[in-house]
Order: structure tokens, then sequence, then C-alpha cells
């Protein structure tokens, strides 16, 4: 790893990265069943999660060392009091140039003008269903109501429409492409199938998966689709529209057709892990440079994860070979 310019930060196969996904929990309001257990993560207490003062010093690091962007995840990062003054000092770091939230949607009806004010620049939901019945089952009791209020109420607290989270999963939701295509012309969303990725080591679980290129197939038999050139900020998908839409449809094949090559991204849990790759078993505990606080050793160590950041993962429909875990406790 070597940085590059001013504080660019290049890894060993010269990608340059300059985006931290941040964990403020692993709790989360839903149980989604590829996500976590039903019985919900472990209690590890208010000692076992960062501080925020102390999830503000890796951010604060990583933007000196060359991040430009920052996404707020979980668990379901909602939940956790004070959630909205860590926002806006997150926002406020010298530097940062987006920051963003993942949530599920259930509390953003009541939040998402304190989430506007604070800085917030863009919103990522979560929906892998817009059947009531069938997202109560896949979320284990969620209102499907509840997330729907809360896209309409983002819009009107001033975000663009947020982006839509759909894992998409054979015998699932696969029936259901079709419906959230027509929320990038009835709603605007950016609407992005994510091929289902497993989490857990479950026989079978190939069952699951349903390619980008089938959901590609399946949107043209109705539909044209144009390329749309992807900003500076975007993620891994390859994004399509819909002539006429205003919000685009994004593909991300991390199993059938892996963007490693052009990963830009590493990653914090909230209990002060650090990855650079979600699906590697190697992991860097954060804790010793925070408690007590050594700046210059959390930037070394930060540097550190960058340069060891492998090449790609192994993960294919064949094949499993990482450990088991919760999403909700990396950071989904």
């Amino acid at each position: 790893m070597k940085t590059a310019g001013s504080g660019n930060l290049i890894d060993s196969f010269n990608r340059r990265i300059n985006y931290l996904r941040l964990s403020v929990t692993d709790r989360c309001n839903l149980r989604c069943f590829y996500c976590m257990p039903a019985e919900g993560v472990q209690d590890v207490g208010h000692s076992g999660v960062l501080s925020y003062e102390e999830l503000l010093q890796i951010a604060g690091c990583a933007v000196q060392l060359g991040i430009e962007k920052i996404r707020i995840t979980g668990g379901e990062p909602t939940v956790r009091a004070g959630i909205i003054p860590f926002l806006a000092s997150v926002a406020a770091l010298p530097g940062l140039r987006h920051l963003a939230l993942t949530t599920n949607g259930l509390l953003l009806e009541q939040m998402a003008g304190d989430l506007y004010r604070a800085g917030v620049q863009r919103l990522n939901v979560s929906l892998d269903s817009l059947k009531p019945d069938r997202f109560r089952q896949i979320t284990r009791g969620g209102n499907l109501r509840d997330v729907l209020a809360g896209l309409d109420a983002a819009v009107t607290a001033g975000f663009a429409p947020p982006k839509i989270n759909v894992v998409i999963m054979r015998g699932i939701n696969d029936d259901e492409i079709h419906d959230f295509v027509e929320l990038t012309r009835t709603r605007g969303c950016s609407v992005r199938f994510i091929e289902y990725m497993p989490a857990v080591k479950e026989d079978g679980w190939q069952r699951f998966c349903f390619s980008g290129q089938e959901v590609l197939q399946r949107i043209r038999e109705r539909h044209p689709l144009e390329t749309v050139d992807k900003g500076v900020f975007a993620g891994p998908s390859q994004d399509h529209r819909i002539p006429g839409a205003s919000g685009s449809i994004g593909i991300i094949t991390a199993i059938s057709g892996h963007f490693c090559t052009n990963c830009n991204r590493i990653r914090v849990t909230a209990r002060g892990q650090a990855k650079g790759c979600l699906f590697s078993d190697q992991k860097v505990d954060l804790t010793p440079f925070l408690r007590p606080p050594d700046a210059a050793g959390l930037c070394r160590t930060l540097q550190k994860i960058v340069a060891s950041k492998p090449e790609g993962h192994g993960i294919r429909c064949g094949e499993y070979e990482h450990s088991n875990f919760s999403m909700a406790q990396i950071g989904g």
C-alpha cells in the first residue's frame, strides 16, 4: 500500500480506497432470515460496542488518510440512541465529501427530517418485498407500511428518492422484480438488485442464487434498458435505466461476477473490528488504539488494513470458504 498524492490510499493491487463502511451497532429492530438469527445477536453490553467518540476518532483518521465517503450502517443505525448528533459530527469532518446511511426504513418516517438536517446526503433503504405478508415473513415481523411511509418522509425532508436495496432470492422474491422496477418510474427511486450472499454455512444455500444476468433478462422481457454513467461515489453496481424513468436500476453481482477488482472500501464493525473484505476472515481489532486514544497508531493500523486488503473473495455459487458471521455484526 502507498499513500499517493494528497491523502490518497492506494492498496497493493493499485485500487484507490476512498470509502469506509462504519457500523454503529449490531442491534436491529428486524430479524431478516438471511442476516441474523431469529433471536438476534448476542448482547455484549455498552462496553462491547464502540462509543460515539471512538467511532468519530476512526472516521476522522480515515478521512485524514484519504477516505472521502463514509456510509453509516448497522445492524440498524437508527435504533442507537444519540445517532443524530453523531451523524452531525461525522458530516462536519474536514475533507469528507459524502455521508450516507443504510437503514431498514422502519423509523424513517419519524427521523427523516433530523437525518437530513444532521448532514446525511443519501439514504439507502433495505427492502426485499413489496408484499406485506411476504415482507413480514422475510423480516420476521416487519410492517411494510412503515417503510413505505418512511420513503415518502425522506423525500419530504429534502432527500433525493432513497436507493432501494433488494436482496434477490430465487423462490422468495424473484417474482417481484417488475414491481421493484416500477419504483424507478413511480417514485423515482434507484433500485439495486443484490445477489444473495451466504452469511451462514447452510446446506443448499445455492438454491437462493438468482444472478444479476437473470435479473436483467427478466427486465428486458418488458423494457428496453439504457446504460447509466455512475457518479464518483457510486458503488459496485452496473447501472441501467428504463427510458423516461427518473430512477435507475442497479445490478450488484457479488457472487456471479466478482467486482473485487474495482473494490474501493474497507469496513469497521461496531465492536471495533476492521476488515478489508466482507468475506475475509482477516480482521484487526482497533480498540487498543482507542482505549486510550492513540491517533498515530490508529492511522498506521488503518493503513495496514488497506495494505493487506485481499485481491478478491473466494465465494462462488458452487463454493463456500469463509467462516460463519451475522451480516448485522459486520455492517451490511
